[in-house]
């Protein structure tokens, strides 16, 4: 049937061309099947028919008889059969389980459970549903500031202060956008072209271990630990500039160095060295403290006495309580009545206490004992006890005393007091003590006498 020296390689055919050829075959039978049935007193009884199987291209003639299209067919089909089993069964291989490896074949089972099989409807549908859209834009875009840091010894150590505030510089940038679904996935920079430059944030850090001890800064309020003097420069040798007594306050205006500053007393400015100085947070109660001494300082012989002292109700207490000459504690008893008329009618409450002291002998005078007179008040030095007005308590004498000392020894003719009214002024000659001297009492040295007594009052705040 087939032609030996043309005789086709088996191991080189495929399916397709093993049914190309049946194909083939069965055409040329079908035609030589018509052929028969249409002119069959003129066909011969059998019929060469060149059926090519395509085999070689010298294919043998097969002789077809009539009567032996089936058996025809069933040869074919073989045929095909057998080509099949030799184009997908290699000769070498065997199929009976005798001829088998045990190991190959447990290779081909592990193979065949352990392949990951792909399911390629998902991978056309997740293909098929996947929007991918590129764009080109070009669009003004910020550039960032940087940020620098300065040291700064005029601020309390790792303290940050911003000296300068940063600004975004603009540009414009062309660029490739992809979106997948919508979403940006890729960006590819085309160009860029600055349209400004930013501006950097400065940022001052602070140094100084002595203001952040006492956390303060430049400017603010610090105090005297011990009294010191004030110098013309930083330096122990140099030039004295003023004396400031302990606990007062200092204004801080530079800090050259961690051992000296320069500060501002009242209007005088001058050089400390800072283990001098405290501030509130470190003391808490020097505030306290300074405010007493303020005080103190206004305190002298020629201070105004139409004022009022500065005084609270509980430094007055403090100052009447447990005084050592006042042993019928009649003071101690009454201080709130000298801080009523000082309050009320703008007069040193402190001087008003130590005229009485003066006067009274510290309440022991008859005149106080008897018409509860602390000041002697309406006596002549001829008659002191008959002349001497009597109240009904200290406190009646204290305010009538205040009232007449406002309206005619401290202040000048018609200057506005208490209740509406306007000062006299018949023996007005200045608000101190020197001026009343003058006119409210013969010994000349009545106002030295009265301010000891002042002094001995105002120093109980510093006690």
């Amino acid at each position: 049937m087939y032609n030996d020296k043309n005789s086709y390689n088996q191991d080189n055919r495929n399916l397709s061309d093993v049914f190309r050829e049946l194909q083939q075959m069965q055409q040329s039978a079908q035609t030589t099947s018509a052929s028969h049935n249409q002119k069959p007193s003129r066909v011969p009884r059998t019929k060469k028919v060149k059926k090519s199987f395509g085999f070689s291209s010298n294919s043998e003639d097969v002789v077809v008889k009539n009567s032996d299209l089936k058996l025809s067919h069933i040869i074919v089909g073989c045929s095909i059969l057998i080509i099949g089993l030799a184009v997908f069964f290699p000769k070498n291989t065997s199929f009976t389980q005798s001829y088998a490896k045990e190991e190959d074949l447990e290779e081909i089972s592990e193979y065949e459970l352990n392949r990951h099989r792909l399911n390629m409807q998902n991978i056309i549908s997740e293909n098929a549903d996947m929007d991918r859209v590129k764009e080109q834009i070009t669009e003004e875009r910020d550039i960032e500031f940087e940020t620098q840091y300065n040291n700064n010894p005029t601020l309390p150590k790792s303290e940050e202060i911003v000296t300068q505030e940063g600004a975004l510089g603009k540009e414009n940038v062309t660029a490739v956008r992809t979106y997948e679904n919508d979403n940006l996935v890729e960006e590819i920079i085309l160009n860029k072209e600055k349209i400004s430059d930013p501006v950097a944030k400065l940022i001052d850090i602070g140094t100084s271990e002595f203001l952040a001890k006492h956390q303060v800064h430049i400017g603010d309020t610090m105090y005297f630990v011990n009294t010191a003097n004030l110098k013309e420069t930083a330096d122990d040798s140099a030039k004295d500039v003023a004396e400031v007594k302990k606990s007062l306050d200092v204004k801080l205006l530079e800090l050259p160095s961690e051992e000296w500053c320069k500060v501002s007393f009242d209007s005088i400015t001058g050089y400390i060295k800072t283990s001098n100085l405290t501030s509130a947070y470190s003391t808490p109660n020097i505030v306290e403290k300074n405010r007493i001494q303020r005080i103190l300082i206004k305190v002298n012989i020629d201070m105004e006495l139409n004022r009022t002292s500065g005084l609270t109700l509980n430094d007055y207490k403090k100052i009447f309580t447990n005084l050592p000459s006042d042993t019928n504690k009649i003071f101690e008893d009454n201080y709130t009545a000298f801080y009523n008329a000082e309050k009320k009618y703008n007069i040193n409450g402190i001087f008003l206490a130590s005229i009485a002291i003066h006067e009274s002998g510290w309440g022991t005078s008859q005149i106080a004992n008897d018409k509860k007179n602390l000041f002697g008040y309406g006596s002549y030095d001829a008659t002191p006890y008959e002349s001497s007005f009597d109240f009904i308590d200290y406190a009646e004498g204290i305010d009538t005393v205040a009232k007449s000392l406002v309206k005619y020894y401290l202040n000048p003719s018609g200057t506005k007091i208490f209740d509406g009214e306007t000062a006299a002024g018949w023996y007005y000659n200045g608000p101190t003590l020197n001026g009343v001297n003058t006119r409210y009492a013969s010994d000349k040295d009545w106002h030295t006498k009265v301010f000891k007594y002042m002094e001995t009052l105002y120093n109980k705040l510093d006690t």
